[in-house]
């Protein structure tokens, strides 16, 4: 396939052109109004140092919320409210622990600097949302993403303690639920969300899901 390079205009090729790895767009920005059209069709940013590049996989990874899987040993931790829950109270907080959080078998982050303030942005204008947990008024865990009319795009986790960031997942997803949350997106693929009832649906279903549930 021909690559396609983003210019001054705000539009993305159609999603159905990306390569077989999901790669869509190369270049264009992080700006509001820009990101807003990417998550619109069910594409996101994703890269290391630049240009920014834009993907949209096929298949899907998504979480229907009246799917999730709450596995036996977080039922207690859940019961007994192990962590105290809250939404939007730290969202700066939140991003720079997913940025500077160590993975396995990765070197760096995809969080850049850039990542970072575009995203608090869309944070302060009202599209980008997280979730945390706290432990003796502590941030131990939580998460962020964009929410557009009854889609959630999730982006980063983090976890400084043992089920932190399952804690705050399922804490989150029971909210959307009663918010009326009908979709979340994981993206790719990871034996982490998988064990939380995410799975794969194809690219076409995901897109006909967006057009439904994205308030455009």
């Amino acid at each position: 396939m021909s690559l396609f390079i983003l210019d001054n205009e705000i539009h993305f090729p159609p999603v159905h052109l990306a390569d077989p790895d999901g790669l869509l767009a190369i270049g264009g920005d992080l700006s509001p109004a820009r990101l807003l059209e990417a998550y619109r069709h069910g594409i996101f940013p994703w890269y290391e140092g630049s240009p920014i590049l834009w993907w949209c996989p096929n298949p899907r990874f998504v979480l229907f919320p009246d799917e999730l899987k709450i596995a036996r040993s977080m039922k207690p931790l859940l019961n007994r409210q192990a962590f105290e829950f809250t939404t939007n109270t730290a969202f700066a907080a939140v991003i720079h622990q997913c940025k500077n959080s160590f993975r396995p078998g990765q070197e760096g982050t995809w969080i850049t600097d850039e990542v970072e303030k575009a995203y608090i942005k869309m944070h302060e204008i009202g599209y980008a949302h997280s979730a945390e947990v706290w432990k003796n008024g502590q941030l131990t865990g939580g998460l962020y993403g964009i929410r557009l009319g009854k889609v959630f795009f999730g982006e980063s986790m983090f976890s400084k303690e043992s089920n932190a960031s399952r804690y705050a997942f399922i804490k989150y997803t029971e909210q959307l639920i009663k918010e009326g949350v009908s979709l979340i997106d994981c993206q790719v693929h990871t034996g982490y969300l998988e064990s939380l009832g995410a799975r794969m649906i194809p690219g076409k279903e995901f897109d006909q899901l967006l057009q439904n549930l994205v308030e455009r």
